[in-house]
């Protein structure tokens, strides 16, 4: 348990980081509106610094499909897809009409998308080969603080601010049921390892919920 490092990475809030599938990077992004890459192999030296949003930028993700290239969701309310290697923007998608808070991308058969969620209440599938919105899951009361593709079952979890989670077919997009634990805003939801097993942590605590069923029944044990 001994500290190995001890980076000052950025001038304000770091909201993220995520580790890249292959190579010995991690990408942080942050308040200060900057996303940094490091590489841990080289004494952790920030090797990319990625600039040109607009406001807080709140996560990103590597895309499993082209490891060469990370989305990145802000407050500014884009999407902006880049290079690794070069470090230049590809494209940014005027996503959201307020802040976007989480970004994942996932497969649907054998076509990728992306999905955000955002302050404006709502979730939105983007077909990013296009650069088209596919799908808007509607239905929060408030800000979407995460989304989460199941990497077994066919279901997308939205979560908010609103106390509840939302689960979603995720070939028709179909809502399937909407959770609620009474334990206020809901801010994250993370997967067991082969498991049907889901984790929310919200305000007031944190639930383990088992997701069953192509309806997306749920039985919960907390």
């Amino acid at each position: 348990m001994e500290m190995i490092k001890d980076i000052e990475a950025h001038t304000d809030y770091i909201r993220s980081l995520i580790i890249h599938p292959t190579l010995p990077y991690v990408l942080s992004s942050s308040d200060d509106k900057l996303i940094k890459l490091w590489d841990w192999e080289k004494d952790w030296i920030c090797s990319k610094v990625f600039e040109g949003h607009q406001h807080y930028v709140m996560q990103a993700a590597f895309d499993p499909n082209d490891l060469n290239t990370f989305a990145s969701a802000s407050l500014d309310g884009t999407i902006k897809i880049w290079n690794v290697d070069s470090g230049s923007l590809d494209f940014t998608l005027d996503a959201h009409s307020k802040g976007i808070n989480c970004i994942e991308y996932f497969m649907a058969g054998d076509k990728p998308f992306l999905i955000s969620g955002s302050d404006d209440y709502t979730a939105k599938v983007w077909d990013y080969e296009t650069k088209c919105c596919v799908q808007k899951l509607e239905g929060h009361t408030h800000n979407v603080t995460a989304t989460s593709v199941h990497p077994q079952l066919p279901i997308i979890i939205t979560c908010s601010e609103d106390g509840t989670v939302r689960v979603w077919d995720k070939t028709s997009y179909r809502l399937d049921n909407t959770l609620a634990y009474g334990l206020e805003r809901v801010w994250t939801a993370a997967y067991m390892k082969d498991s049907s097993k889901v984790v929310f942590g919200c305000d007031k605590g944190t639930i383990v919920v088992k997701i069953s069923g192509s309806n997306g029944s749920d039985s919960a044990d907390v």
